[in-house]
């Protein structure tokens, strides 16, 4: 459910208005191509609902990141077609970029950041797009689209230095646009660190940040679409956006696929602390 005048964490004050706001967050609740458990259009109140009860004080950082003040702008709703909703992202994203914040966003599927990085490259032509996930999502188009939640980085692979981390499940027609040199893949991850190194050593200075949240295990994050098992756990995950947040300059991110599940909370307590701790590692010296 999309409410209006929604606040981060809950914590009201001057420091969330746009003209005072660092940060820019917007919902893109479109789930119109996921093919198998549906519910990421709901991922963004559930989402919100948690972190309005997390701590706001990050130990690791020593640091209130709230405020730098987060506002939510209003929702991109369209949902008439892929190709409709892929538009108005792509076209909402250009000018969100002219605002000079830090820019997130939070689905729905993955489909919607197909909008979002064309921007974000047309803007920024030498980014590096990292997709964490556990779907390679290079399908050139699937359902009779090229807007579909499994095409989700294919664009980016022919336009953009993508990195791709925590890659688990991929269909054959995927192999010819996919750069092994610059693909992590979650059974060679395991017990190894570095990975983390290697992967940051092949990306431009400007990065993006595409976060499916099926990256994660199951056993941590069930409350996705098509959960894949042999995913990442939270400490590993953590401890590499720090390295990536300290070694290159993020640009924005987004956050995929969180599809609630009733009863269960936890999956949207990881996200909103994931968000929180993401913002953390950005902000920590500003």
């Amino acid at each position: 459910m999309i409410k209006a005048n929604q606040i981060f964490a809950g914590i009201e004050g001057e420091h969330n208005e746009f003209e005072n706001a660092g940060i820019l967050l917007q919902s893109i609740p479109y789930d119109g191509t996921s093919t198998w458990g549906k519910g990421a259009d709901e991922g963004f109140g559930a989402f919100l609902d948690a972190a309005e009860n997390m701590e706001i004080y990050d130990i690791e950082t020593d640091s209130e990141v709230y405020k730098k003040g987060v506002h939510i702008i209003d929702p991109i709703l369209e949902d008439a077609s892929p190709e409709a909703m892929f538009e108005s992202v792509y076209k909402n994203t250009k000018e969100l970029l002219k605002a000079n914040k830090f820019l997130t966003f939070f689905g729905g599927e993955h489909s919607i950041s197909i909008g979002v990085i064309k921007a974000f490259y047309e803007a920024h032509p030498d980014i590096t797009i990292l997709q964490l996930d556990a779907h390679a999502d290079l399908r050139a188009e699937y359902h009779g689209s090229p807007y579909n939640h499994a095409c989700a980085v294919y664009d980016a692979s022919k336009n953009t230095n993508l990195i791709q981390v925590g890659i688990r499940s991929m269909d054959t027609s995927e192999v010819p646009y996919m750069d092994k040199d610059k693909c992590y893949f979650a059974e060679d991850m395991y017990g190894h660190s570095g990975w983390m190194e290697d992967s940051i050593s092949k990306m431009t200075d400007k990065v993006y940040i595409t976060l499916d949240l099926d990256v994660f295990d199951p056993s941590i994050m069930p409350a996705t679409g098509t959960p894949e098992p042999g995913g990442m756990l939270w400490n590993p995950m953590i401890q590499y956006l720090k390295k990536v947040f300290q070694q290159k300059n993020v640009l924005g991110f987004d956050i995929v696929e969180l599809a609630p599940i009733e009863g269960l909370k936890a999956p949207q307590f990881l996200a909103a602390k994931l968000y929180y701790k993401m913002l953390s590692y950005k902000f920590v010296n500003s």
